[in-house]
């Protein structure tokens, strides 16, 4: 067995795949490489089997017809050999230094009863034409160098919260959450971190700037344009988030409080790309997300009705929704996302 499997959903990538494909060989025989190219029309199939021919002991090509994001990683999972299960966008990168940690960190929890279900870790916003690189920590809510469990869980800020950059999972705890991300459906990587936790008992979080997440290409998929072009893609999965678990039923009091903040970030964003599109259309797409809201989890709606960050996208009028969209580009500017 692997000890961790790296899958790379691969889509018209021929411009930049090396640089992700190059920044993770180095961990040698130690973990696969799945390289998925989704249906690709320019020279990532080439590109992905050249690869495949270069390293055949860490490589695998896997071609597919083109099903998104979501089912390139549900090939991912279905081929995965490894322990341990880690997604790379292809015009991402990992750092050498800190993965090389992250390999010696698995290592220590791999053929042992103390298998961790979890290992969190660092990622840096690379933004194009950004001179200052933000970097997504969690040593103000999560022990360092140990395992813990959630109720070891400090509170997350409003706002703060993991992303598929940070995570790693075991490989088998996807498998028995039946994780399955639907296909041709952007902004999957919500669903793909939220729905495994309740199943994630031990956790390690370790203290390294490991993943490099690049923003800056105008085609891509978390540009703000973009996003209110696809905001029916944003609001399927904010609906898939609602329906996928019910909160009631997580008894574990920190992971709920996680994942209840979770939601209400991603139904923020849904709604502030909605008001800040500006049509009536979307203004009445934004009314049915919130009453939808109230239906599927009435905490979630009392939160975004009558809480700090709710009371932003609901400001009446005009002049509100001015000022809830300065207050998106406040935080753009404070968090350097999109």
């Amino acid at each position: 067995m692997k000890l961790l499997s790296i899958i790379i959903p691969c889509y018209n990538s021929e411009s930049y795949m090396h640089y992700a494909i190059e920044s993770l060989v180095v961990g040698g025989e130690d973990v696969e490489i799945l390289l998925i190219n989704d249906g690709s029309t320019d020279e990532t199939e080439a590109i992905a089997n050249h690869y495949a021919e270069k390293y055949p002991k860490i490589v695998t090509a896997i071609h597919q017809a083109n099903g998104g994001h979501g089912e390139a990683i549900n090939t991912g999972l279905k081929h995965a050999k490894g322990l341990y299960f880690k997604v790379v966008d292809s015009d991402d990168w990992v750092d050498t230094r800190a993965y090389l940690k992250v390999l010696d960190t698995l290592k220590t929890f791999s053929g042992t009863t103390g298998t961790i279900d979890l290992l969190i870790s660092n990622f840096v916003y690379e933004k194009q034409g950004s001179k200052y690189r933000k970097v997504m920590r969690y040593d103000n809510v999560l022990p360092k160098d140990t395992v813990f469990s959630w109720d070891d869980v400090k509170p997350f800020k409003k706002g703060q919260f993991m992303m598929m950059h940070a995570m790693i999972y075991r490989t088998n705890l996807l498998r028995e959450a039946h994780l399955s991300l639907p296909k041709h459906t952007f902004y999957v990587d919500n669903l793909y971190v939220y729905t495994p936790l309740p199943y994630a008992t031990r956790l390690f979080y370790l203290d390294v700037d490991f993943y490099r997440y690049f923003i800056g290409r105008s085609d891509q998929s978390v540009n703000e344009s973009v996003m209110i072009r696809r905001i029916d893609q944003q609001l399927k999965v904010n609906h898939l988030m609602l329906e996928a678990i019910d909160l009631d039923t997580i008894h574990h009091e920190r992971l709920r409080d996680y994942m209840l903040k979770h939601l209400e970030i991603v139904t923020v964003i849904s709604a502030i790309l909605l008001i800040k599109s500006g049509t009536k259309e979307n203004l009445r797409k934004k009314r049915e997300l919130m009453r939808y809201v109230k239906q599927e989890n009435v905490e979630l709606y009392v939160n975004l009705k009558y809480g700090l960050m709710g009371r932003l996208i609901n400001l009446p009028g005009k002049v509100g929704r001015m000022i809830s969209v300065m207050a998106y580009k406040i935080s753009q500017k404070v968090i350097g996302f999109n």
